[in-house]
């Protein structure tokens, strides 16, 4: 019962760590998104401003090739579509039964082996529990017969002696001392 409570109390820190790596990595999916459109917005306004500066041009006496600043532009605008054709999708959560972990191997062993050495000591250390106090209950179990039994021998060895006669108390004296010698050989 205690270690179903360990088990859940396990699951749920790690549950709990999960969860909060992944918030920390929505956190700075976010603020990369966020700086990316910050950088696009900045980039875009002054690719406007540029724009209408080509479109409205001022009058000027000297004639300018315009078709490398406009093509600096347009590759900029292309880089500019590039990197925003590749920020960080939406994140795909999978949820999934590993044998073997993707990250940190090593500690994930560690953590499971030390477990199962502990769940195995822990089963081990029950089983020998059991079976030492089933054997204890059973050499309890016969020594109560026993006891019961020599009480009743004692019982009726008594009820003979008192209630008979002299020759009967002498016959039941030497059966008494033979059986003390048959027992020390």
């Amino acid at each position: 019962m205690d270690t179903t409570g360990k088990n859940e109390q396990i699951e749920k820190e790690t549950l709990e760590l999960v969860l909060e790596e992944f918030t920390q990595e929505q956190k700075t999916a976010n603020q990369t998104i966020n700086d990316l459109i910050a950088a696009v917005n900045a980039i875009g306004s002054k690719v406007d401003d540029v724009k209408k500066e080509l479109d409205n041009p001022k009058s000027v006496s000297v004639t300018t090739d315009t078709k490398p600043i406009q093509q600096i532009v347009q590759k900029g605008y292309t880089d500019v579509e590039l990197m925003i054709g590749s920020q960080p999708k939406s994140i795909i959560r999978k949820f999934q039964i590993l044998l073997f972990p993707e990250q940190d191997a090593k500690l994930f062993y560690k953590v499971v082996f030390s477990r199962w050495f502990l769940w195995l000591v822990s089963m081990l250390f029950l089983t020998n529990l059991y079976k030492w106090a089933v054997h204890y209950s059973d050499n309890q179990k016969e020594i109560k017969l026993e006891q019961i039994e020599n009480d009743r021998i004692r019982k009726s060895w008594n009820y003979m002696y008192n209630n008979n006669g002299k020759q009967v108390k002498r016959l039941m004296e030497k059966a008494y001392i033979d059986s003390e010698e048959t027992e020390s050989e």
